[in-house]
């Protein structure tokens, strides 16, 4: 569909090029030819030598027929040599000449494909971003259609099967194939079309020499490259949300930074969503907007990221950001103890309970329900209930939450 529609400008842009190439390609072959052709006398004089020197072999030396038959030969032999000689310094002539020519057209190719390039390159990336435009608007389109007409199969599917009529629910279930096969055929594309958005996304992801690199086995990857290729398999299906799992384990700081730096600009270009799942919290704070703080499966505290790392609520949130380790701390790091939970077998109430120092006797026995701190902000802990004791946060996190307000210049240094 798309290069039906990019047809046009894609011919022309692919032309400009063609058409150097042939130019190139004829100057080639008329080097070429010109050379073949003063080879081609000097051989078949070479080739009367030889059959000279093959009759004088007839006949026995030191006898005067041999004599005088070597006396032509001779001759001969310094006539050809001679001539040789003359077309050897001909073909040296003509071929410096070929090519001085050669290069004069070459030049003027080059000069007619860079004038060109620039508008045919602008033309075509318009007509791209038109196509795509028209592709996703088609696509959401169709989408809509399918998702209207499956609902409304599936309800009277669900009516038939409250009415139990059989014949009924097997046409329903046919009519649903037949939906999901005539909406999944609208979307296929050739095989070069495959390849063409493959190239094109490995050049999204900041990937050098794309048509070579797209023959490569995984192992001539760097941890970086192999990194950025799971991020383009993953924007081929065009997704409005991207789930990044550990992006960045096992990468060095530099490459950490530069994949980071990647999927924030395709947030930017794509306007995609990103779920970010990490337990490096430094991360979290230079790439989130919203933060959800997870323990035994469950999420424990949620907010925008300055009011969960500015105003965390929730003991395991305290916890993590006392286990940092910093520049600026002068307090020993506080490990969390004990273990995580069994989930196989979860223990009552709390999950975090057991270690947290700041547990209740209902942390043991309920699970929390989640408080409500501000619009944009909830903590399922048992110490924002009203009844609960008042108790402040770690002098740690407390300090270290000071210390980046003042660097950040939100409070003076006292």
């Amino acid at each position: 569909m798309k290069d039906k529609i990019i047809a046009e400008e894609s011919a022309a842009y692919k032309n400009n090029e063609v058409k150097r190439n042939f130019i190139y390609s004829k100057v080639d072959r008329a080097i070429e030819a010109s050379d073949e052709a003063f080879d081609h006398q000097i051989y078949a004089l070479e080739k009367k030598i030889s059959e000279a020197d093959y009759n004088l072999d007839k006949f026995q030396k030191n006898t005067p027929e041999y004599e005088q038959e070597k006396g032509k030969y001779l001759s001969l032999k310094a006539e050809i040599d001679a001539q040789i000689k003359e077309l050897v310094a001909q073909k040296k002539d003509a071929h410096k000449i070929q090519v001085e020519k050669g290069k004069e057209e070459k030049r003027k190719a080059d000069e007619v494909y860079k004038k060109n390039r620039p508008a045919l390159k602008k033309a075509l990336d318009e007509k791209i971003k038109i196509a795509d435009a028209e592709i996703k608007k088609f696509k959401e389109e169709e989408k809509a259609k399918y998702l209207a007409s499956k609902s409304e199969l599936d309800q009277k599917l669900l009516s038939a099967k409250e009415a139990q009529n059989q014949d009924e629910i097997k046409h329903i279930q046919e009519e649903l194939k037949e939906l999901k096969r005539e909406y999944k055929s609208k979307f296929t594309i050739t095989k070069q079309e495959a390849k063409e958005a493959a190239l094109n996304v490995m050049r999204e992801v900041g990937i050098p020499q794309p048509e070579v690199r797209f023959k490569q086995y995984p192992f001539e990857f760097s941890g970086g490259m192999r990194q950025r290729i799971v991020i383009a398999i993953a924007l081929t299906a065009n997704p409005d949300v991207l789930i990044c799992d550990e992006p960045t384990t096992a990468l060095d700081v530099t490459i950490q930074a530069q994949i980071l730096e990647l999927i924030n600009k395709l947030k930017r270009e794509r306007n995609m969503s990103i779920i970010f799942i990490t337990h490096d919290l430094g991360v979290v704070a230079n790439m989130a907007d919203r933060v959800a703080v997870m323990y035994a499966g469950k999420i424990v505290e949620v907010g925008n990221v300055n009011e969960i790392f500015y105003d965390p609520r929730h003991p395991y949130t305290w916890a993590l950001l006392s286990s940092i380790p910093d520049i600026d701390s002068k307090e020993k790091l506080e490990a969390i103890p004990g273990t995580p939970p069994y989930l196989l077998n979860p223990p009552k109430g709390d999950a975090f309970a057991l270690r947290n120092k700041y547990a209740m006797s209902i942390d043991f026995e309920k699970q929390p329900p989640f408080f409500k701190v501000s619009e944009t902000h909830y903590a399922a802990t048992w110490l924002l209930d009203q009844r609960a004791p008042k108790i402040e946060k770690p002098k740690i996190v407390s300090e270290r939450i000071k210390v980046s307000l003042e660097k950040a210049g939100v409070i003076d240094h006292e």
